[in-house]
C-alpha cells in the first residue's frame, strides 16, 4: 500500500530505499550501457556503475540490526572500494558526501535529507578535477538544488523525494544539449541515467512497492548457465531503437502520451525530441506496436531491432571468459614466490597476453586484468598495491576510464606511498616505463613521466555496434573504427584500411616512431602488411610490430 506523507525515515526505510536503487540499476545496466556516445563493443558505464552499488548494496544487506551509523559506514565503504569507471567512482563520491551527513542522525528528515545530498555533490564535484557539464555531476546538482528549494517549503518526505526524483529527470533529458556529442549521438548521459534509475528504485521502495530487497553475492568464480531462467531475467525480448522525423513539432502533451504508450508495452525507454526528429528507444515484445505509434507522428529511419535474450547469452558467455581468464592470471601471479623489497615498484593494468609481457618486460612488478573491457575496481589496485614490496608504487591505469579508481585507491592506501600516472592508453603506458629511470627520484622521474606521456598519439581500431553519427562521419553497424583520443579517425569496411587511415591521421612532421599492437583475430602476417604500407608512405619512420593479444581492439597503433 502506497503512501502519501512522511514526516521522516528510520534507518530501516532508508536501507530498504538504498538496497532497491541498486536492484532497479542492476535490472537496467544492459539498457544504460547502450547509451555509450562511441558505438564501440565495450560500452559498460552501466557495468561500472551497478558493480560499485553492489559492492555497498552486500555490505548494507549483510547488516543484523542496522542504524544510520552503520548504513552510513556500509554505503560508503563499500562503494568506495568497489568503484569501478569513472562513473562508479564519481557514484562512490556522492555516496561518501550524502552519508558523512546521515550518519550523525537518528532519523532522516526533509532538511537532513537536503543537505545529505548537497554534501553529496560538493564531495563528488571535488573528486574530479576538471568536472564536465551534461554528466551524471549535472544531474545530481539539479537534484540537489531541487532539494535546497524543497527544503524551504515542505516536511513531506514522500512530496519532496518525488519532486527532487523528477527534477533529476527532467535535467537527465537536457544533457544532450550541454553535451554536443550526446545530442549528435542521440542519447542522454549514461551515467546521469544510472543516477536517475537509483533514485526512481529508492522512491519505489519508500512508497511501500513490493519489491525484493535480498541482495546475493555471486561467488566470481562460478559460471552463469545459459538455461531458460536466465533468459527469463529478460522480461522484454526486443531492443527496438528508430528515428521519427516529425511531420509537425510534438506539443508537450503529445510527447507524454506517447512516452506514455511505450510504458505499457515496454521499459527502458528513451525519446529524445527535438523539433525535427524524435530518438526513441524501448525495450518491448511487439516491436511492430512501438512503430505503429511513431508512424502517426511521422516517417521512419535508422530501424534497428535486436533480440536481447541472444545476445544476453552471448554476453553470459563472455562474461564468463574474461572472469576466468582475470582469476587465471591472479593466481599464477599469487602463486609466485614472494617479491624482495625494492624502492619503487609498478603496478599496469592490461588486457591482452602480448600487452601484459611487454610491461613485464619494461620491469612492471603486478600486471591487474583489465582494461577497456573489465575495468578494476578500486579494491582490485589496493590489492595489487598491497602485494608489491616496495616503498613507493607507480600505478598505470592504461585507461581514462580507470584513473579514477587508481586515484581513490592511492588515497585509501596508509602504509606505502603510491603514485598515479594518468596514462590514458596502453601505449602511454608502455611510454612512462620506458622513460623510467632507476637511479633518479621519484619525484623526477614521476615528473618526467608526465611530460613524456603528451607525446604519444593513440589510434584504437574496432568495430561498431550501432548506427551512429559522429563528428560527422556516417558509422554503420559492423563498420571497422578508429578511434582516437579525443574522436573518430577512420570509419569503413576493410580492415587494414581503416588501419592505414588511423595511423596517418597522427603521423606528423614531429612523429619518429609508430608502434603496431595486433590483437585478437588478427595475425602477424595481417599487421606486417599494415606496417609495411605505413613504412612505404613514410620512409624516415622506425615502425614496430608487437603481438598485444587485446581483445575486441584489432589494432592498437602509437605515434611518438
Amino acid at each position: 500500500m502506497e503512501i502519501n506523507s512522511l514526516s521522516s525515515l528510520d534507518a530501516a526505510v532508508l536501507a530498504k530505499m538504498f538496497l532497491n536503487g541498486a536492484k532497479n540499476l542492476e535490472s537496467k545496466k544492459e539498457w544504460i550501457n547502450e547509451l555509450n556516445v562511441f558505438p564501440v563493443p565495450d560500452g559498460d558505464t552501466g557495468t561500472n556503475m551497478t558493480m560499485t552499488i553492489m559492492s555497498a548494496a552486500k555490505e548494507v544487506s549483510a547488516l543484523k540490526e542496522p542504524d544510520m551509523a552503520s548504513i552510513a559506514k556500509a554505503m560508503s565503504s563499500g562503494s568506495l572500494r568497489g568503484a569501478r569507471g569513472n562513473s562508479g567512482v564519481i557514484l562512490s563520491q556522492l555516496f561518501r558526501g550524502f552519508t558523512k551527513v546521515i550518519a550523525k542522525e537518528t532519523q532522516v528528515t526533509v532538511p537532513i535529507l537536503a543537505a545529505a545530498i548537497q554534501k553529496a555533490v560538493e564531495t563528488a564535484y571535488k573528486a574530479v578535477m576538471k568536472p564536465k557539464e551534461g554528466t551524471i555531476l549535472t544531474v545530481a546538482r539539479g537534484a540537489a538544488d531541487k532539494a535546497a528549494e524543497l527544503a524551504e517549503e515542505t516536511d513531506n518526505l514522500v512530496y519532496f523525494i518525488d519532486e527532487v526524483v523528477k527534477e533529476a529527470e527532467l535535467v537527465l533529458k537536457k544533457t544532450p544539449e550541454m553535451l554536443p556529442v550526446l545530442k549528435q549521438a542521440g542519447v542522454v548521459d549514461s551515467g546521469g541515467q544510472g543516477l536517475v534509475v537509483i533514485l526512481q528504485g529508492a522512491y519505489d521502495a519508500l512508497l511501500g512497492r513490493e519489491i525484493d530487497y535480498d541482495i546475493q553475492a555471486e561467488p566470481q568464480s562460478a559460471v552463469r548457465k545459459i538455461t531458460k531462467e536466465t533468459e527469463a531475467e529478460i522480461k522484454f525480448g526486443y531492443c527496438t531503437e528508430f528515428i521519427i522525423v516529425l511531420n509537425q513539432p510534438l506539443a508537450e502533451g503529445q510527447e507524454r502520451r506517447y512516452k506514455s504508450f511505450l510504458e505499457s508495452i515496454g521499459d527502458s525507454i528513451v525519446v529524445v525530441a527535438d523539433d525535427e526528429i524524435v530518438k526513441t528507444h524501448v525495450h518491448t515484445n511487439d516491436p511492430g506496436l512501438a512503430i505503429q505509434e511513431a508512424l502517426a507522428h511521422g516517417s521512419l529511419s535508422k530501424i534497428k531491432i535486436d533480440n536481447m535474450r541472444e545476445e544476453h547469452q552471448e554476453r553470459l558467455i563472455k562474461d564468463a571468459e574474461k572472469i576466468a581468464a582475470s582469476q587465471a592470471a591472479q593466481a599464477t601471479q599469487e602463486e609466485a614466490p614472494p617479491m624482495p623489497h625494492k624502492d619503487v615498484g609498478f603496478i599496469a593494468v592490461s588486457a591482452g597476453e602480448g600487452l601484459s609481457e611487454v610491461f613485464k618486460g619494461l620491469g612492471a612488478d603486478y600486471m591487474i586484468e583489465g582494461g577497456q573491457t573489465m575495468n578494476p575496481s578500486t579494491e582490485d589496485i589496493l590489492n595489487a598495491v598491497n602485494k608489491v614490496n616496495a616503498d613507493h608504487i607507480f600505478v598505470l591505469p592504461n585507461n581514462k576510464n580507470i584513473i579514477l579508481a587508481a586515484d581513490q585507491a592511492a588515497a585509501l592506501c596508509e602504509n606505502k606511498q603510491v603514485q598515479v600516472i594518468p596514462t590514458k592508453t596502453i601505449p602511454q603506458g608502455i611510454t612512462a616505463m620506458i622513460n623510467f629511470i632507476p637511479e633518479q627520484s621519484v619525484q623526477d622521474n614521476t615528473a618526467r613521466m608526465l611530460e613524456e606521456i603528451k607525446n604519444v598519439k593513440t589510434g584504437q581500431v574496432t568495430y561498431a555496434v550501432r548506427d551512429t553519427v559522429i563528428d560527422e562521419k556516417q558509422i554503420k553497424q559492423d563498420d571497422y573504427m578508429g578511434v582516437g583520443d579525443k574522436t573518430i579517425l577512420a570509419v569503413g569496411k576493410e580492415l587494414e584500411a581503416v588501419a592505414l587511415e588511423t595511423a596517418e591521421c597522427m603521423i606528423d612532421e614531429d612523429a619518429a616512431i609508430v608502434s603496431v599492437y595486433y590483437g585478437e583475430g588478427v595475425t602477424e602476417e595481417d599487421a606486417q602488411a599494415v606496417a609495411h604500407k605505413i613504412a612505404g608512405r613514410h620512409e624516415d619512420l622506425e615502425i614496430e610490430v608487437q603481438y598485444g593479444g587485446q581483445p575486441i581492439y584489432y589494432y592498437l597503433i602509437s605515434v611518438e
